[in-house]
Parts: C-alpha cells; structure tokens; sequence
C-alpha cells in the first residue's frame, strides 16, 4: 500500500516524466467501476449508435470499467498529447479540388507516437516503485485499440470533460488532445474529475453538417462524417452524401468550432504530428489516381493506411461530386469499370452530380439543388 507521502510524491514525479516524454495532460483516476457511465454505455449500445462498431457491444463488459478488463488494476494514469493545429482546420472548405483530411492525420500515426511514449512512461513507474520499495508493480498501456474509454476515464482523472460533442476537452488545450492509459496494480491517490465548463455553448452541436448529435453529450456514429468516412465499408447513404462536401478522411467542425481551443497551443505540439505535406491539402484528382501500391506509398506510417484504397477512393468521389469541378469528369470516369461495386457506383452519382452542377451554371443557377 502507498501512503499519501509516497503517493504524492511518485505521482509528483510521474507528471514530470510524464512531461519531459510529450504528454501535456496527466492525472490518475480510480479503476473501479463507475455505475453511470457504465449505464450511458449500455443505452448508447442499446439504440445501436455505435453503427458497424461490432466490436464496441462485443466487447461492452470490458469496456464498463478498467478492472473489468484487468481486475488487479488499481489505478488508471490518464494522459494527453496534444495535437493542437497552427491554422483553422476548417480553410479548406472553400477549395473545392482538394480532400479535407482530419487534423489527427495529417501527421505520423498517433498509435505509434502514443504507445511508444506510454511504454517508456510505463517502464519508469515500474522503475520508480522498486527504488521506492514499493515492491514489483505491474502495467499494461492502451492506446485507442483496446476496450479502454479514454474519454471518461480522462475526465475521471482530472485531464478535462467530455463536452458536448462527446470528445475530451481541456480548459488548456481545447479539443486537440491523444489520449492513453496505463493500467497498474500501483494504488495511486485519484486526482478530483474534470468539471464540465461547457455551459450554455452549443457551437459544437450547430456545426455537425449531418445533425449526429441528437442530444448534447450524446454521438450518433451512424450520422457522424469520422465514422461514414472512416468505419463505414459500404456504399454511404444518399442523405448524407452532399454533407460530406469535401472531407474525405474524419472531420474536425464540431472541435474546431469549440470556444476553448483559444488556449490551445500549437507549440506543444509533438513533432510526429506536424501535417505532411502532401496530406495537409490533397489533391482530389491525385487521389483518385491512386493504385493499391500507390496508396501504401502514400500513407505509410499515416493512421489512414487502415482504412485502404477503396474506401479512401469511395470518399473522394463524392467530394468530386460535391465540387462542382468539372475537370475532374475524365478521372472520376475511370472509375465506373473499377470491380468493387461500391467504387463504381460512387462514380456514377459523382458524376451525376458534376452534370448537375454544370447544367445549373448553365442555366444561370435558375435551378434548385437537388
């Protein structure tokens, strides 16, 4: 057992490695189960928001707390690296020939960077508690791939609050925040929760382009771009085709539109993060050229590479076909003889679209949307 000197002082310590290895948030919080939070799980699974997510009900019972999954766990170290962008991750909305690409991946793949850091972090409290005469602790570290709720167990922990749109957000780095665990058997003094600062702010909520939010605090992954974008394998439903306008991989409007990403500092960001080049403003038409072995290429060591090429060229065909650009006709074309059936019917409506659009300037956009 730790006493309260002992405690304070690893976990004084703690935050300090926790600093020097790029984590700009630390906290611990308890690893018992939390009767409400397991209980808002089971309505969201219950009405089937989680969309294709299989894996989110399959899982449910190790996701209700940290000792569900590891019962020696006493104690859960959340942590956030931040990620925060230099510019408006909504300019390029008014390009029409570009893809929009999520902040999150414009740069190296988080998995990696977080995971790498976790471990090295992990390895340290192991070490500090055999000086301390603590005996062997154990760890294990998790980074958005195991049944781990990040977001609360970071709100537990002090990190900040879920706010409306559902994500973490932080008093001092707004919405751009990677967040980790590291389980441990080590008994820590929790730190006091997060204490939800949203207020009357409905920002987050009036920006979804395809209304995913059917109450604050609530995500309909069925509604939501990230999800139709990203985990979505089908064809997208029609309805919310036009809202994508030209994000083809995530989308950042309700974080980017959330009045505390003002105290949000881009200088703490990791270097591993700062966007690629080529990933910041893509080219719709280079996208689209791309082969599988292209691709690969393209996105290597990117955390898009999972989702593949056809689902990444099923997305950019309907940003072509919200573009309005006409010069993207003959690659979007190529498309209609692709042998994945989602890709070819993709490029007909794309392509529908793009006729539209031009028939409507044509005629002086006397005609309404369709």
């Amino acid at each position: 057992m730790v006493n309260a000197v002992q405690s304070a002082d690893l976990k004084h310590d703690l935050a300090a490695e926790a600093r020097r290895l790029g984590f700009v948030a630390c906290g611990i919080a308890p690893a018992a189960e939390d009767a409400e939070r397991a209980a808002r799980l089971e309505r969201w699974l219950d009405a089937e928001m989680h969309g294709d997510m299989a894996w989110m009900a399959e899982r449910a019972h190790h996701r209700r707390s940290p000792q569900a999954l590891w019962a020696e766990t006493r104690s859960v170290i959340a942590l956030g690296m931040s990620y925060a962008p230099e510019g408006d991750p909504l300019a390029l909305a008014g390009q029409p020939d570009r893809g929009q690409i999520s902040v999150y991946a414009q740069g190296a793949d988080y998995h990696d960077t977080v995971k790498k850091a976790l471990k090295a972090l992990a390895r340290w409290l192991v070490d500090a508690a055999a000086r301390r005469g603590l005996g062997h602790i154990g760890v294990k570290v998790f980074v958005d791939t195991a049944p781990v709720m990040e977001k609360p167990l970071g709100q537990a922990a002090g990190l900040g609050w879920q706010g409306k749109h559902s994500n973490l957000v932080s008093r001092a780095h707004g919405s751009w925040l990677f967040l980790g665990a590291i389980y441990t058997t080590l008994e820590l003094a929790p730190d006091a929760p997060g204490e939800d600062r949203c207020g009357s702010c409905t920002a987050c909520q009036d920006a979804c382009p395809t209304g995913a939010f059917p109450q604050p605090y609530v995500v309909d992954a069925r509604r939501c771009i990230s999800y139709l974008t990203i985990e979505h394998k089908g064809p997208l439903p029609h309805e919310f085709r036009k809202a994508l306008g030209g994000r083809i991989y995530g989308c950042d409007d309700c974080l980017a539109v959330c009045p505390w990403n003002k105290f949000a500092d881009a200088a703490q960001r990791m270097k591993a993060f700062l966007p690629r080049a080529e990933l910041a403003a893509p080219r719709l038409a280079e996208l689209l050229a791309l082969d599988d072995a292209g691709f690969r290429r393209l996105f290597a060591g990117s955390p898009i590479k999972r989702i593949g090429r056809n689902r990444m060229v099923r997305n950019c065909l309907y940003a072509a076909g919200n573009s309005g650009d006409r010069t993207l006709l003959p690659i979007v074309e190529l498309h209609l003889a692709d042998p994945d059936p989602v890709i070819a019917e993709a490029a007909r409506w794309a392509i529908e679209e793009l006729v539209h659009a031009e028939a409507q300037r044509r005629r002086g956009g006397a005609e309404g949307p369709r």
